[in-house]
């Protein structure tokens, strides 16, 4: 049996046929978003392009992972502030009415987490935390098999708990959140922040300072880039050691483009929470990089469709 994932961004979609036991991905195709049009004609584009890649198999149904705030009973993004004017906007009903599929969607973090849980790192647990990396910091919680997603739906925001009330702003308003300190954003602030005092870092050679730039100039000594990451590790151990002592997980799976730092950003990491954790928690966890890297929004939106029909 098949299943179809879109991963939805608002410059880009990902649409991927899936073969729902194994993972492997038939075929795939990106589109523009094309936000600029109006949501029906994401829509009719997102639906024209499922019927393409599926023509001539049978599928269970279609998983859209999609930022924002989402009302995944009913198919309905509430917000989300990459399309500024889908206000409680029927992505879900209004894709299933031009495909004739069960269409299921749920915000991108959560997809990430349910991604691992049918195809990556976090496969043959029950019990499963999230974190990606990239732009901002996202995360999920799955427990005893189940997603957690709280009394709205809009639960397990895990890049907004808050790291240090005198930290930086974040870019909800709030000051301190682990994204403040552990995104690629805030890579890139805190680079240019260090500047004025590092004007000789090999990080200002690069014309774009991004979170690649820095880890590299971390792993060649450069000492402005060890300080962020330094920054970076002790914020990240800090959240995911109050991960562990809220959830209790088997395995912690950190994903998005900053997780391929490698060995530079996760053995620190487990040394630090391995420190902040109680000693009951010690050698309850592991902590690993997600394996689906590229393809993680396409798998993550396909398991959305198997946890409804079989979580």
């Amino acid at each position: 049996m098949y299943v179809v994932g879109i991963d939805l961004g608002g410059t880009f979609f990902k649409v991927g046929l899936i073969e729902a036991e194994s993972g492997r991905i038939i075929r795939k195709a990106e589109e523009k978003t094309l936000v600029e049009e109006g949501g029906e004609r994401v829509v009719e584009r997102m639906a024209a392009t499922v019927t393409k890649i599926a023509e001539g198999y049978d599928l269970l149904g279609i998983g859209i992972g999609s930022p924002g705030s989402i009302d995944h009973d009913k198919g309905i993004v509430r917000f989300s502030p990459n399309f500024p004017n889908w206000i409680n906007f029927e992505l879900g009903g209004r894709l299933s009415d031009l495909l004739d599929k069960p269409v299921y969607v749920e915000n991108d973090a959560n997809s990430f987490v349910l991604g691992e849980k049918w195809f990556g790192a976090g496969k043959g647990y029950d019990h499963i935390v999230g974190i990606t990396l990239g732009t901002g910091v996202g995360g999920g919680v799955i427990s005893h098999g189940i997603l957690i997603t709280g009394k709205d739906g809009i639960g397990t925001e895990l890049g907004h708990v808050i790291i240090d009330p005198n930290g930086p702003q974040c870019g909800c308003g709030d000051y301190g959140c682990l994204e403040a300190f552990a995104s690629a954003t805030a890579i890139k602030r805190m680079a240019l922040e260090g500047r004025k005092k590092f004007p000789e870092s090999i990080i200002f050679n690069s014309e774009q300072i991004d979170g690649k730039v820095v880890f590299d100039a971390a792993k060649s000594g450069d000492m402005l880039g060890q300080l962020i990451v330094e920054k970076v590790v002790n914020a990240l151990a800090v959240g995911i050691s109050n991960f562990i002592h809220i959830f209790n997980p088997e395995v912690v799976v950190v994903g998005g483009g900053i997780s391929r730092a490698g060995d530079i950003l996760f053995a620190p990491l487990e040394k630090r929470v391995e420190h902040l954790v109680m000693p009951s928690f010690k050698g309850t966890y592991k902590i690993v990089q997600s394996p689906l890297v590229e393809e993680a929004g396409i798998l993550g939106a396909a398991s959305i469709v198997l946890q409804h029909l079989n979580g």
